[in-house]
């Protein structure tokens, strides 16, 4: 078992602020969380350089990953560092990442740039049903969205910055092993939770 944040940003997204270093020196110290998908908007630059300072640490877990700003909504592909060609509709996007056997995961549903209702038209993988920056009544949404789409919920912090960090995980039944993370994802064998308040860096 393992617990890993599927939703992080460095600054290689316009909008964070958080360099990969601090983001590794963090997972380092902390006694849970060991894993992590590094989700820059349209980018795998945060990822590439996250993962090459991950690699002085073995107990850690850097899951390829980017979140798309598809037509309609945002969607993070889990699994895979490759961008899908343009255009990025949502259908377009999803069959890339079967082709990559990777997953899809609809972010934060319910607030801005969210697929929301429209979700339920495309067959997405698992959606974002705790979402550590958006408002409990969206995760709400989200988690209602998951169990009428017969769907896994999966968390993620989406910081932005340094103090967003670790606010929320998934607790997933696998190995740190991608592929081990992704299948069980895939098959729903994952559970949300807020994480402890009480960690300082």
């Amino acid at each position: 078992m393992i617990r890993a944040d599927l939703h992080i940003h460095t600054n290689y997204s316009p909008d964070a602020s958080t360099h990969p270093k601090t983001i590794i020196d963090q997972l380092n110290a902390h006694p849970t969380i060991k894993a992590i998908a590094i989700t820059d908007h349209n980018t795998a630059e945060g990822y590439h350089k996250t993962q090459q300072l991950a690699t002085a640490y073995p107990d850690i877990l850097i899951i390829p990953a980017v979140e798309i700003s598809a037509q309609g909504g945002d969607i993070i592909l889990l699994g895979t560092a490759e961008l899908p060609p343009q255009p990025w509709t949502p259908n377009n996007v999803i069959t890339f990442a079967k082709q990559k056997n990777a997953l899809t995961i609809a972010a934060h549903p319910y607030r801005a740039y969210g697929l929301g209702d429209t979700a339920k038209h495309y067959p997405l993988d698992a959606i974002e049903t705790l979402n550590g920056i958006s408002t409990p009544q969206a995760n709400k949404h989200a988690e209602n969205l998951a169990k009428e789409m017969h769907l896994p919920g999966v968390a993620g912090s989406d910081a932005h910055n340094p103090d967003e960090l670790w606010t929320v995980y998934t607790e997933i039944q696998a190995s740190t092993n991608i592929d081990d993370v992704l299948n069980a994802i895939k098959k729903g064998l994952v559970r949300v939770s807020y994480a402890a308040k009480s960690i300082h860096f």
